[in-house]
């Protein structure tokens, strides 16, 4: 699974980031100062970077460096910076795109994936996990132990949404919003009866294996 490391002193934009991102199946971590996002690009393998150029610490321009020294991982600047001269110096930096705040998220999107495309970086497009489940993002099909699991798209989109980043608590908002398109089912009780039927169709595969956890008072996660 591709990891993209969102670097933001505002954590309301990271979220928002990691939402949309998260909805695409990719693993998303935030970090909101310089010097600890550097110490998250030394341990850990990152493969795209999304980074304000303004941070309280270290600069934007000063990760964006340090990046291009030791590693070769894209960068996506974003910054309220939208002055062509900006833009020149953002690309002369070593930046691999530049957005200019506010943003649409669905853009954001949409040059992450090019840009994964562009550097040729090798996406799975079937994610496995331990306990037999296999997820296809490119069929959109799941299975359990091999065997197919016939899911409505709602469904295979709340377990998508859930199994891109294990252990995440999403509430149902965060459901309604990022999985379920429809208008009609924009309800929390929608949620619950799609998780219901979710938990039915694999679950009952997997033996004593509960993969989606209820938390109470706040929503529901994903776990292997």
């Amino acid at each position: 699974m591709i990891t993209i490391l969102i670097i933001d002193d505002e954590e309301m934009i990271c979220e928002f980031i990691e939402a949309y991102l998260n909805r695409e199946g990719y693993k998303t971590i935030s970090v909101h100062d310089g010097n600890k996002a550097i110490d998250i690009i030394d341990n850990n393998k990152i493969d795209l970077i999304i980074l304000d150029r303004m941070l309280p610490d270290i600069s934007g321009e000063h990760i964006c460096e340090y990046v291009r020294k030791s590693y070769e991982i894209p960068v996506i600047i974003i910054t309220s910076k939208t002055e062509e001269e900006d833009r020149i110096e953002g690309f002369n930096l070593g930046c691999d795109d530049y957005i200019c705040k506010p943003f649409n998220p669905m853009e954001m999107v949409l040059r992450v994936k090019a840009l994964i495309r562009r550097c040729g970086i090798n996406k799975h497009d079937t994610v496995n996990f331990k306990n037999g489940l296999q997820i296809d993002k490119l069929k959109r099909i799941v299975k359990v132990n091999g065997c197919k699991v016939e899911l409505t798209k709602t469904e295979y989109e709340i377990i998508l949404l859930l199994a891109s980043n294990p252990g995440k608590i999403y509430t149902r908002d965060q459901i309604l919003k990022l999985a379920i398109k429809e208008s009609y089912e924009k309800l929390d009780r929608a949620v619950d009866n799609h998780i219901k039927n979710i938990r039915k169709k694999i679950e009952k595969e997997l033996g004593d294996s509960k993969i989606i956890k209820t938390v109470y008072g706040v929503g529901y996660k994903f776990e292997e």
